[in-house]
């Protein structure tokens, strides 16, 4: 596994410890269907909570710029595919996760209700 994805995998880790913190409950990591994928699909408060995680080591780039508008429709597929085979009626919440620094210190900022699904998905 390259440096980058190995990095990326400890950010998801603590993104879902940081969650767990604050009264998440973590359905599951890593979800895919395809060729969809969620990070993290948490629950709070009767909602499904889709976590985006963004882990960089320096803030040269926001890693909020990553989450762009094709990222946004990805996401909402595999929100929708989610649902749809675990047959969950809750309501849908979007959040972001940044995570920059080094795992010894990441600063963590979570993005709650980060988006609304477009009311138009594009191919």
């Amino acid at each position: 596994m390259a440096l980058h994805n190995e990095f990326g995998k400890v950010g998801e880790v603590a993104a879902k410890e940081a969650l767990i913190k604050e009264g998440y409950t973590i359905r599951e990591t890593n979800w895919k269907c395809d060729k969809l994928e969620i990070d993290i699909v948490a629950e709070k408060d009767g909602r499904i909570i889709i976590v985006e995680v963004k882990t960089r080591s320096n803030d040269y780039v926001d890693p909020i710029e990553a989450v762009d508008k094709r990222k946004i429709v990805h996401l909402v597929k595999a929100a929708n595919a989610y649902v749809n085979s675990n047959n969950l009626p809750h309501e849908i919440q979007f959040d972001i996760i940044t995570l920059i620094g080094n795992p010894d210190d990441f600063k963590v900022e979570h993005i709650i209700d980060a988006f609304m699904p477009p009311l138009k998905t594009y191919r």
